[in-house]
């Protein structure tokens, strides 16, 4: 069974389990462990992925930037972030070209979100993007299943 479908029928399970709910209020130790049992269920594969998808969001929201307006290239960085981190152990920038990844990784100038990011919000990857963007999107947030649905086959 794909990823994406088990992520799915996860889903369906915890819509479920919340309608079934509704006639009786939920504690917040039951919200918990519905939260926490869809969570333990993304697959190791996606471990990392999910991470930086995560961090991207909260960044984007924190710095004030949006994610492109076609998603797919959000979602190929945030899938080459997460190469990165699994490889090297740092979400290197994946649209550069190095002789040496792990020696730019060590160093971190490179590093998701790069001191370019940092110092004068410029993200060459366009990952995220400021308001006066010409390809900047509406959205800071993007789900697992769509990072996923547009890597597939990379």
């Amino acid at each position: 069974m794909s990823s994406s479908l088990k992520f799915s029928l996860r889903q369906g399970l915890v819509s479920r389990r919340a309608s079934s709910l509704q006639s009786r209020p939920i504690s917040a130790r039951q919200r918990l462990v519905v939260r926490a049992t869809a969570e333990a269920e993304i697959t190791e594969e996606h471990k990392t992925l999910e991470i930086m998808r995560k961090f991207s969001e909260q960044y984007a929201k924190r710095s004030g930037t949006y994610f492109c307006v076609d998603k797919s290239v959000t979602a190929v960085v945030i899938k080459g972030l997460a190469e990165h981190k699994d490889e090297l152990g740092a979400p290197l920038c994946p649209c550069r070209h190095y002789d040496d990844k792990a020696a730019e990784a060590a160093n971190g100038f490179w590093n998701c979100p790069c001191v370019p990011m940092r110092e004068r919000k410029e993200c060459h990857c366009m990952l995220f993007l400021t308001e006066d963007n010409d390809f900047r999107g509406e959205d800071q947030t993007m789900t697992l299943d769509e990072v996923v649905e547009a890597t597939v086959g990379m």
